[in-house]
This record gives C-alpha cells, sequence and structure tokens, in this order.
C-alpha cells in the first residue's frame, strides 16, 4: 500500500511523466514488421523531412504513420505550444497487437491457418 494522502501520490506519480509531444495508434491493420519499415527511415529527422519521406513512400503503412505524424505534430503545437519547424522525431516504434486467426480451405479437406497481424505505433516528437 503506497503511504501519503492520495493527491500527493497523483502529484508524484505526475511529475515522473513524459512531457514530450506524442501520438499513438492502436490495432493498425499492418504488422509490425513491415511498418518498421517506414518508421526506420524516418527516425531521428526533422518533422518537414520525415512528412516528405512518408508522402512519396509507396507502401501501406507510410499512409497510416503519415497521418499518425500530423497528429503528433497538431498534439505539439496546441498542448505544449512548439513550433512545427522545430520539432524532430526523437522515438518511433511499433509494439505487437492482437492477431486475427482467419481459415484458408487447401487440398484434400485441409484447412491452413493465415494470421492477420495488428500493430501499435508510437511517435515521441521533441524540439531541437
Amino acid at each position: 500500500m503506497a503511504k501519503g494522502h492520495r493527491s500527493q501520490i497523483k502529484r508524484e506519480r505526475n511529475e515522473k511523466r513524459d512531457t514530450r509531444p506524442s501520438a499513438k495508434l492502436s490495432f493498425a491493420r499492418v504488422s509490425v514488421r513491415k511498418a518498421c519499415f517506414v518508421l526506420d527511415a524516418i527516425r531521428g529527422k526533422d518533422v518537414q523531412t520525415a512528412l516528405a519521406i512518408v508522402t512519396y513512400n509507396p507502401r501501406y503503412a507510410s499512409e497510416v504513420i503519415a497521418k499518425l505524424l500530423k497528429s503528433a505534430i497538431a498534439n505539439a503545437e496546441n498542448n505544449n505550444g512548439m513550433h512545427a519547424e522545430n520539432l524532430f522525431i526523437e522515438e518511433c516504434y511499433a509494439n505487437k497487437g492482437p492477431t486475427m486467426k482467419r481459415i484458408r480451405p487447401r487440398a484434400q479437406g485441409r484447412a491452413y491457418r493465415i494470421e492477420k497481424r495488428m500493430s501499435h505505433i508510437t511517435i515521441v516528437l521533441n524540439e531541437r
């Protein structure tokens, strides 16, 4: 059991919170492996360069990540009062989400499993 008054416990917990602007997309219908190809290309870049990269990247995951990146930029401007020209991508990663299992009929009455993977994609920005 934690010691102290409830408000003191909450205050201590909020002091440890990460104040960097971020955006998270849960249950994205793209596998972690495919999302990481795009995330590796934009990691550490400033947001204007990163937006240009994902705009002209032919992968499906880049459309999803572009929308998420625009959301993170808007969060930085509105919630933290940062300027978009000073922002860069400090962290970006994709974690494994749940997998939808589907059945594919095969020859001689057999069935093969198709796994439709999902991911949780996070983008964390910071100011230079």
